[in-house]
């Protein structure tokens, strides 16, 4: 078996997740240079500050705890790839940063001015984050779980190694089948709708795939003693819960916390649980909770058609 053949079955059996590089780390001094002076200017600005390590951007704490979920076992579990739209000379800074930081990450993609999405597949990701929305959207068309990871306000530094993801229901980690009913018809009309669907399993949304991906790691510690922790943060209430509950039994997948809001606005319940990433596809929800929580805008469903 050839190396690459060795190392692709290896990583079927992890749980792979893809960054860019401006969500890893703060590259906005170096991001002003290419938009005031050009490509040009900006190549010359990174070589020359190459050996100054990059400050953590909005996902360092999240990449930092994914890492150290490793150190839980014997052989890697998790793996952390870069990709990225720097050529590999001004990307020669952002590696030379990650070993400052010491994170454990060895496989990238520099592609020069290009979109990497096209490498998400290859690589055999479950999640890519980047502040490019288009890259995301692109990658959402391959199957593979994205989302555009916004800015956030500065949150205390949390010590705890439990990873604490949250999602919304409804065109995150459910089609959006019936928020299309919602938006078109209106509340009484999807409440109608989905007490007369109670019973029939919602389709898979985009994050479906990645909720499975955790949850496979996940057993791989007896219960309520594992490194992450997952919660549905969703704007329905009863009795339009019930759907949802039966979807999520047919999957045989176990949400540990379930929040069920009725249209409240969701930041402090965010806030209250600990999450370090939440993932919505509706905007307006994503910026009020970046100013909690680190938030990825998802671009998907009916709520992004005429975005």
């Amino acid at each position: 078996m050839s190396n690459q053949q060795s190392n692709n079955s290896t990583n079927s059996d992890k749980l792979v997740i893809a960054i860019s590089s401006r969500v890893l780390f703060d590259l906005k001094e170096s991001d002003a240079v290419f938009q005031q002076q050009g490509l040009k200017a900006y190549s010359q600005y990174q070589i020359e500050h190459e050996d100054e390590p990059l400050e953590p951007g909005d996902a360092f704490p999240l990449v930092q705890k994914l890492l150290r979920i490793n150190e839980k076992f014997a052989s890697p579990r998790v793996e952390v790839i870069l990709l990225s739209r720097n050529s590999a000379d001004t990307g020669l800074r952002i590696f030379n940063s990650i070993e400052h930081h010491q994170l454990d990450i060895t496989r990238a993609a520099f592609c020069g001015g290009e979109s990497p999405y096209r490498y998400v597949a290859a690589f055999g990701c479950h999640l890519f984050l980047s502040t490019h929305a288009e890259d995301v959207r692109n990658a959402l068309t391959y199957g593979i779980a994205a989302a555009t990871l916004l800015s956030s306000a500065k949150t205390p530094v949390d010590d705890s190694d439990e990873l604490r993801f949250a999602f919304d229901g409804d065109a995150v980690l459910f089609s959006d089948e019936a928020e299309r009913i919602y938006k078109t018809e209106g509340l009484a009309a999807f409440t109608e709708s989905e007490k007369a669907a109670a019973k029939t399993p919602l389709s898979g949304g985009p994050f479906k795939n990645f909720l499975q991906a955790l949850q496979k790691l996940q057993a791989e510690f007896p219960p309520e003693t594992g490194p992450i922790r997952t919660a549905l943060v969703t704007a329905r209430s009863a009795p339009a819960h019930e759907r949802v509950v039966r979807t999520l039994r047919e999957w045989g997948i176990r949400i540990d916390e379930s929040l069920f809001l009725g249209g409240l606005n969701k930041s402090e319940f965010l806030r209250a649980y600990g999450a370090d990433v939440f993932f919505d596809d509706q905007q307006g929800h994503c910026e009020s909770a970046s100013s909690k929580v680190a938030t990825g805008h998802v671009p998907h469903g009916i709520a992004n058609e005429d975005v």
